[in-house]
């Protein structure tokens, strides 16, 4: 829709809430919308955010936002915590004092402000969370506020990136700009080929997991356990290139030419290369959830490997925003 010779897209703005390292932004930016703001709590990635965007607006600490002193958008995206929802977390819910109550305070300024849209991103485990009454107050919620609501839980490998990340998206828009029966339609999945090659592709030393890693004989003892024993033959797995180790608590899963989900709290990826085990790096894990391999070496210079993998772990996938914000669009 162009007004005026200036596309819509152009025209519009959007606050980034719960940011993490932006890459939600990043996935808005790629059709022309401007950030006007965002909102991070934890320090480490507000160091990654600014040395990736600048210094601009930061508003800090959701909770404590005043929707009133911020400046006009059209549009909020944001994450909002998954400790409490995710299986992964103690399932607390909306009970949760702390961390479950950020929905109310997305839904405070969305009240507060009327912006047209709205794009919010959780784990898959929401739907199911409390036999799905956790799920219904939210839908609820935002639907109270004059927004058409849709959902729909998208997987990262199907837009372009090889992660296995299965995330659920919900999707606003004002009531009253949607005319007639039109309403919001999730993008399809895309047949984008990639090439993991690009992907894992951090070449440095200190990247190899061998004999010399003074944790590398707990995973052989590892290899070894109940779970384990007999197997997996080290030897052949090293024959391939490519092949993706997810180090989980006690069992071993072997992917190929594909990675598993991100998480910030799990950090035991390793892949073959060269006849060699490699850990993911940082630097990699940003690559996987979409960004430039200029802007994850920016975000390499600023943070340890660990926090650069937490960081990843925790952002949205920039390739699905971009598909979502395409769709979102044309809706408009």
């Amino acid at each position: 829709m162009h007004m005026g010779g200036v596309s819509m897209s152009q025209k519009m703005n959007f606050i980034d809430l719960c940011a993490g390292v932006g890459g939600g932004r990043l996935g808005l930016e790629s059709h022309g919308m401007s950030c006007v703001g965002y909102s991070e709590i934890d320090k480490d990635a507000q160091i990654t955010y600014k040395a990736l965007y600048g210094e601009e607006n930061a508003y800090g600490d959701l909770t404590k936002i005043n929707p009133e002193f911020l400046p006009n958008f059209d549009l909020l995206i944001s994450g909002f915590p998954c400790q409490t929802f995710s299986i992964v977390g103690k399932r607390h819910g909306l009970n949760d004092k702390n961390q479950g109550q950020i929905i109310y305070h997305i839904a405070r300024i969305l009240k507060e402000r009327k912006n047209n849209y709205f794009i919010l991103e959780n784990v898959k485990g929401l739907v199911n969370h409390d036999k799905g009454r956790t799920f219904q107050i939210v839908l609820e919620l935002l639907e109270e506020l004059g927004y058409n609501v849709n959902y729909s839980i998208l997987n990262s490998i199907d837009f372009g990136v090889p992660q296995m990340r299965e995330r659920i998206y919900l999707v606003g828009v004002r009531k009253e700009l949607l005319q007639g029966d039109k309403k919001f339609i999730f993008p399809k999945k895309t047949k984008q080929e990639y090439n993991i090659s690009d992907f894992l592709c951090d070449n440095r030393k200190e990247f190899i997991f061998d004999s010399s890693c003074n944790t590398y004989s707990t995973f052989t003892r590892y290899l070894d356990n109940k779970y384990n024993n007999g197997k997996h033959n080290l030897e052949e797995i090293l024959k391939e290139d490519y092949l993706v180790l997810d180090t989980r608590q006690s069992d071993l899963r072997i992917y190929k030419q594909k990675v598993p989900t991100l998480r910030k709290g799990r950090q035991g990826i390793l892949y073959v290369k060269n006849r060699k085990l490699r850990k993911l790096s940082g630097y990699e894990a940003f690559l996987l959830q979409g960004f430039s391999k200029e802007l994850a070496r920016k975000a390499s210079e600023e943070q340890s490997n660990s926090k650069l993998l937490a960081q990843a772990g925790n952002a949205m996938t920039i390739n699905v925003i971009e598909a979502i914000a395409k769709e979102l669009l044309k809706t408009i």
